[in-house]
């Protein structure tokens, strides 16, 4: 920010008080924008907003208790910002106010106002409430459970691209043969998400073409989808590609890549893997077991 537009800006937060210049000096603060970031510069002017009523200045007031920025975390403190703030409609707040109601946080836990704040920014179309609102019926908290109500929250945040109600819907169609073309919809919510990056998505899509679930079996699509998964970490799909190369099924047999990917997933506690790395260990000769080691200490993860 220019300085003389910082000048203007500051006179109008002190003298004028005006809550929206208070509010976007603490942002100014908060992002160092033109200025040194300072967060107890930044809390010092989303206070005097908050407490002339402004509900964006109430939120982010919340979020930097929440956070511990500029103060010591403090959940309860939290809390009664954001309640300010979703009382007033901000949807941010009410789906923040609803986290915090879900898991507990500065609030006993309770799903019914959990339910209740998700569901007034899941109507107003906020994805991340609208995921969290199949949740709870997904899994019966604060509410009975009851998949029909999960589907239609999460086919709502699924059209606007959210990728975990994708895998989500993935997972009701998989597990619910009574749904019509149970096995074709779970493919096609998979997929949506797997497209999107999401490992685990990846690594069921991967299974269903293994398992030729609703679609030929295609063991070289299987592989391509859990390489996908397994370069972004996933353990479950490091174990299964490992698998895949010591069989040479749907890529060419390589016990120097099995040991690499069993080894990874290993690293990350998975006990199938564990046993697999120690019994490749055996059928490698010192030099590939050089190999394998040296391609698995130089991996790394993508995005």
């Amino acid at each position: 920010m220019p300085p003389k537009e910082l000048e203007k800006l500051i006179q109008t937060a002190t003298q004028g008080g005006d809550a929206s210049a208070q509010f976007l000096l603490g942002m100014t603060y908060l992002q160092g924008k033109g200025v040194n970031k300072d967060d107890l510069e930044a809390m010092k002017w989303f206070r005097q907003a908050a407490k002339q009523g402004l509900a964006k200045a109430q939120f982010s007031l919340g979020m930097m208790y929440s956070q511990g920025k500029g103060v010591p975390r403090n959940d309860k403190e939290a809390v009664k910002w954001f309640k300010l703030a979703a009382e007033q409609g901000l949807i941010s707040a009410q789906f923040n106010l609803g986290v915090l109601y879900d898991t507990g946080n500065g609030v006993p836990k309770d799903g019914n106002e959990a339910k209740k704040w998700y569901q007034l920014a899941a109507q107003k179309g906020y994805p991340n409430a609208q995921f969290n609102l199949g949740m709870l019926y997904r899994r019966g908290k604060g509410v009975p459970r009851n998949d029909s109500e999960a589907i239609k929250w999460f086919k709502l945040a699924a059209s606007q691209g959210f990728a975990k109600a994708q895998y989500n819907l993935g997972m009701i169609y998989e597990n619910d043969h009574d749904l019509a073309d149970a096995d074709q919809e779970a493919l096609k919510w998979f997929r949506m998400a797997a497209d999107q990056g999401l490992p685990m998505a990846q690594y069921s899509v991967a299974l269903i073409f293994m398992e030729g679930k609703g679609v030929p079996k295609d063991d070289k699509e299987a592989a391509n989808w859990l390489r996908q998964a397994a370069d972004r970490g996933y353990a479950d799909a490091q174990n299964m590609l490992g698998t895949l190369y010591t069989k040479g099924k749907g890529v060419a047999p390589d016990n120097i890549q099995a040991y690499m990917w069993f080894h990874l997933a290993a690293e990350q506690g998975h006990a199938t893997a564990i046993d697999r790395r120690e019994h490749l260990t055996d059928a490698l000769n010192p030099t590939q077991l050089s190999q394998a080691q040296a391609l698995a200490r130089n991996w790394k993860p993508i995005a």
